[in-house]
């Protein structure tokens, strides 16, 4: 479980890291991943059996990616993000298997047709959902498990089915805030506790935004 490019990390024999890649300090790349060059990864995160990391894609801190994870080129992920079992991200604008001309292949390396997607803070991706290409998924969003993710997602938001859409707002420790048909008919002002960490939301046109922080414990409770 080692390798010596990435002394303070743990790494499984059978992964394959490239050249070029950056692995922060403590953390753990499991049995048959694939890291491509130049590929960035923080600290403290798991990268589970079976995943891809492609060419350039950036990975914040405390970050796990379960197993059968495919991140293609484009991708950036903040810190503390779930990325749960077979989450696919997508990226081309024109999927084919051929070039313009039907001369041959196309390429598979990242072009300027390739679209970006940004994975905001505290993200979590349900197990088997589907990113398309070019979105932006925000802080603190829950994509609900086999979710088709075709539109930008706000912070705070939980989407779910096929084409996903908001259902409501969840807090950043996760649980559900508000459903989206009693969000809708809130006042302006409407707040929003959280019943397992005290933080307070409150409406905004955009959805939540956070204006308490969560309880603090004292020591040993």
């Amino acid at each position: 479980m080692s390798d010596e490019r990435f002394p303070n990390c743990r790494i499984h024999p059978t992964a394959l890291i490239e050249q070029a890649v950056v692995l922060g300090d403590r953390t753990s790349v499991w049995d048959s991943v694939h890291i491509r060059h130049g590929a960035h990864i923080g600290t403290d995160c798991i990268i589970g059996e079976k995943t891809y990391i492609a060419y350039e894609v950036s990975i914040g801190n405390f970050c796990k990616l379960n197993a059968n994870v495919y991140v293609c080129a484009g991708v950036t992920v903040e810190d503390f993000v779930m990325l749960s079992a077979h989450v696919v991200f997508t990226n081309d604008r024109f999927p084919r298997s051929f070039d313009k001309t039907l001369d041959g292949l196309a390429t598979s390396d990242p072009t300027e047709e390739t679209l970006l997607t940004h994975v905001g803070r505290g993200v979590t991706i349900g197990a088997n959902a589907t990113i398309g290409p070019g979105l932006n998924i925000g802080a603190f969003a829950m994509v609900g498990m086999g979710s088709v993710v075709t539109h930008d997602i706000p912070a705070h938001g939980l989407v779910i089915g096929s084409p996903a859409r908001v259902a409501g707002y969840v807090c950043a420790c996760g649980p559900v805030l508000v459903k989206r048909t009693q969000w809708e008919s809130d006042g302006e002002t409407m707040r929003y506790p959280c019943p397992r960490c005290g933080r307070v939301y409150v409406k905004t046109n955009a959805g939540v935004k956070e204006t308490q922080g969560p309880r603090v414990h004292a020591e040993g409770k």
